[in-house]
């Protein structure tokens, strides 16, 4: 549906999960993607890892924050609560300032992945929670600030999508038959779900959309 040959795609948090599934989504449409990883040596907490990662890049069209952690129980832990926020949150916004130059040259945009937590609590994963309300507002304030330079900047808030971070509630046949009993189509999300709007927001269909926060949630949030 989407074209993007001669586009440049870097994809924080790219080798697994949904940034895995909106890599592979890009490059079947046509684009030039880097899907980075702490496994090609992308820590988002450690800056000079972002600038030998954008050393080989000239240009960039669409930056994509998929990387991400949730530590659940362990979060109530001050130091733990920090490294979330610090993978979540703080990263995104690391990514976002390097790539700042090469997205004014293109004119391009940002797609940052938040959460269904981004509207909710979360008693298990408060850290989680707070870095996608973060990621949020963030989101928002960028959209606004980069506006006079054409930079559209957008989020997506998956639900209950059956990733490695989803594992141990799926597993637990309790937790999962109250998830899918809230959850109005009636099953679990895949990473593939996320991919599709992921390449509407990048795409010229969405060049008046900015500042959004999408859910891709199954209709979670409206039940």
């Amino acid at each position: 549906m989407y074209d993007f040959q001669n586009k440049s795609v870097l994809i924080s948090g790219g080798t697994t999960g949904i940034g895995a599934a909106i890599a592979r989504a890009f490059t079947e449409a046509g684009a030039t993607v880097h899907a980075l990883g702490l496994e090609t040596g992308l820590n988002v907490t450690a800056p000079d890892t972002i600038q030998t990662a954008l050393a080989n890049i000239t240009t960039l069209d669409i930056l994509v924050n998929a990387a991400g952690v949730i530590r659940r129980l362990e979060e109530h832990n001050p130091e733990v609560f920090a490294e979330v926020i610090n993978i979540n949150l703080n990263g995104a916004m690391r990514m976002c300032s390097a790539c700042y130059p090469l997205l004014q040259q293109t004119r391009g945009c940002v797609i940052n992945i938040a959460s269904m937590l981004s509207f909710f609590g979360s008693a298990p994963a408060p850290a989680y929670s707070a870095s996608k309300g973060g990621l949020a507002q963030l989101t928002k304030s960028l959209a606004l600030a980069w506006a006079k330079d054409h930079i559209r900047v957008n989020a997506l808030a998956p639900g209950w999508i059956e990733t490695s971070l989803t594992s141990p509630l799926r597993e637990d046949p309790a937790r999962s038959s109250a998830i899918l009993s809230r959850v109005p189509v009636g099953r679990w999300g895949q990473p593939e779900d996320v991919a599709g709007p992921a390449l509407f927001l990048a795409s010229p269909a969405a060049s008046f959309i900015t500042g959004v926060i999408l859910p891709v949630d199954g209709g979670y949030l409206i039940a």
